[in-house]
């Protein structure tokens, strides 16, 4: 693999004070925050409007960002890049870490998508949770949510970004626990927390390590002083940085938390598990793409990680029967082929974010339109029991349909230009990564068309009680609007390689030079895809079974069963956590524990037999000094002798 960087690749972008537009940066986050504390300090007095008043919130900070986009836009793109102190946090001697904010390419690539999907998903949620006597709470976790999110990518330091992933990480355990009657829903929010607890302590590990290397933690310091930093520290920082985003983004091997996520409420799985929370551990990768670059060993770990998962999410998406689960499945591979484009470096950042900001489109839509499915259904989930509703939900049909297509990489739709890209560029690195994300794309062809096909064509097979119909305006329009960035959006960023100059400040850029010219790649792919969606649609267009079948392939029943990877956390995580504890119990109990009892035993046995001379009588005491005095004088005449 190519591990040396071309200076052309090489990030160049400066960063100045912020002027202008860009003084109010700290707006973007202090919004959806206020609108979280309102809500949830002043409690049911806000039942009846706080739900609004949540709603805008995102959209006055997704106004703020096309303001500050169209200000950087105005900039020399060397020049793009914006610093803001807001105050002195952590001062320990020469160390300094602040409370500062960091606007750039990349950074307001990823808040223009979390506050514009944000505020869609806001919309869609108006009418979703229309009946839910929370709704109020729920939009204000929403809010929470949205800010964290915002701190992680705007902060211009590790220590900051940290504060923002946890931030990020008690908001999603509340909002996938929403539902907490249902034991479900809180068996998956602590799962959730304590899965990505082992990211995180990664994160937290790896943070110290950058401070004890360069003695500080703030981006543009760190990255400059990368060149002079050893081998092998660099190489650990990378590996740790890269467990705290299998941790967020799900994963191998801490994916198994994601599908069980799919209990809270369909908005929170489009706007945590489609389009923002699953990103963040790209985005980590990304933005420390200076010390990827420098240690090629983490990025081969990420080339792996990324490979493996896009197969591993590929193949569970094929056997279960719940769409929310499909869908899971299906982030969990897309997000695999992000992190496999991040792991290739200069040839791969752009790609990677490309892909993130498609998959945020059309991952959404079709989270959305299960939602829509769903409520028509009365919260049914299962596959086997929808069929044939295109007619009764035109809207959601053909919305979902244009995400189908997209996230297949059918062109025009969005899909076929960041996806090829990413295989295209992984055929250059290594022909194994290549042509595992090539059979990615057609297992994902496969079950994403056998969702599609079971869902909206073939036959009937509700229930008498169950009358699907389409949703309403304020539920559709969100559909709508995602329907059409899943069509085109992929062809506008790439429109005369307008991503690539815009990121190429921040993330360096090499053109891939494939061992295959790539329209070779690029079609053969597609082939795949084509033969994965026919056969597929062969096979599930005619009757389907009411109930899963149980005499099955070995794959199928390990993908039932999501490749084991409750299992694996299982033997790997939890029992060896086990047995620690009771080791350093018992160490506790015996040593430390029984030192001290068995210190305060002999206190007491000696105390005991001492509070025997202690009688009371004169004459006793008498006798004792006339018996000491006695002894003392036999040895005085000893000594003499």
């Amino acid at each position: 693999m190519t591990t040396s960087i071309l200076a052309s690749a090489a990030p160049t972008i400066t960063y100045a004070p912020a002027e202008g537009v860009f003084t109010y940066l700290w707006l973007l986050i202090a919004l959806p925050l206020a609108g979280a504390a309102f809500l949830l300090v002043f409690g049911n007095r806000t039942n009846a409007w706080g739900h609004y008043l949540a709603t805008l919130l995102p959209i006055g900070s997704f106004v703020i960002a096309v303001a500050m986009w169209l200000g950087l836009l105005a900039k020399p793109s060397e020049e793009r890049g914006v610093i803001q102190h807001l105050w002195d946090w952590v001062i320990v001697g020469d160390f300094r870490a602040n409370v500062g904010l960091q606007l750039d390419t990349l950074s307001l690539t990823f808040v223009l998508l979390i506050t514009g999907v944000g505020s869609l998903i806001h919309i869609y949620s108006i009418g979703y949770m229309k009946e839910d006597p929370k709704r109020r709470l729920f939009f204000g976790y929403l809010n929470l949510f949205v800010a964290a999110m915002l701190l992680l990518v705007l902060a211009d330091n590790y220590l900051l970004l940290y504060v923002g992933w946890e931030g990020v990480g008690l908001a999603s355990y509340l909002l996938i626990g929403f539902w907490q009657y249902k034991n479900s829903a809180a068996v998956a929010a602590k799962k959730a927390f304590v899965v990505n607890r082992v990211g995180d302590f990664g994160l937290s590990i790896a943070i110290m390590l950058i401070f004890v290397t360069f003695g500080t933690v703030t981006f543009p310091e760190v990255f400059s002083q990368v060149g002079d930093a050893q081998q092998s520290d660099l190489t650990w920082i990378g590996l740790l940085l890269l467990l705290a985003a299998c941790g967020k983004s799900a994963q191998v091997p801490l994916q198994s938390w994601l599908l069980d996520a799919m209990e809270g409420p369909t908005p929170v799985s489009a706007l945590i598990h489609a389009a923002t929370m699953v990103t963040a551990g790209v985005y980590l990768i990304v933005r420390s793409n200076v010390i990827f670059d420098a240690a090629p060993t983490a990025q081969v770990a990420v080339i792996i990680v990324g490979t493996v998962t896009l197969i591993f999410g590929a193949i569970i998406g094929l056997a279960k029967d719940e769409i929310k689960k499909v869908l899971a499945g299906s982030t969990m591979s897309q997000i695999g082929y992000m992190m496999l484009g991040a792991g290739l470096g200069p040839i791969g950042y752009v790609f990677a974010i490309f892909h993130l900001l498609n998959h945020g489109f059309f991952k959404a839509n079709m989270f959305l339109g299960a939602g829509s499915v769903m409520h028509s259904f009365n919260n049914q989930e299962n596959m086997r029991r929808f069929g044939a509703i295109r007619a009764v939900m035109a809207v959601t049909f053909v919305t979902f349909a244009a995400g189908w297509l997209a996230i297949m990489g059918i062109p025009p739709f969005s899909g076929f230009y960041s996806k090829d890209k990413i295989i295209e560029a992984a055929f250059q690195q290594s022909w194994i990564a290549g042509i595992a994300a090539a059979l990615g794309a057609a297992i994902t062809a496969f079950y994403m068309t056998r969702l599609f096909t079971m869902t909206f064509l073939g036959k009937k097979r509700w229930t008498d009680d169950v009358h699907p119909h389409e949703s309403p305006s304020v539920m559709t329009i969100p559909l709508i609007i995602l329907g059409i960035l899943s069509a085109v959006s992929g062809f506008v960023l790439a429109y005369n390689g307008w991503l690539e100059s815009w990121l190429e400040p921040v993330t360096g850029f090499e053109h891939p030079e494939p061992p295959l010219p790539s329209w070779v790649i690029s079609g053969g792919t597609l082939l795949l895809v084509i033969a994965g969606a026919l056969l597929a649609f062969q096979q599930y267009r005619r009757d389907v079974p009411l109930t899963a079948p149980e005499s099955v392939s070995p794959l199928t029943v390990a993908a039932r069963k999501d490749l084991y990877g409750d299992a694996f956390n299982e033997t790997v995580f939890m029992r060896p956590g086990q047995y620690l504890t009771r080791a350093l119990v018992w160490f506790d109990n015996r040593s430390i524990d029984g030192t001290l009892l068995a210190l305060g035993s002999a206190t007491a046995a000696i105390s005991g037999r001492l509070r025997r001379w202690q009688t009371g009588f004169s004459r006793s005491y008498a006798l004792s000094m006339v018996a000491g005095a006695f002894v003392l004088f036999a040895l005085m005449l000893v000594v003499r002798l």
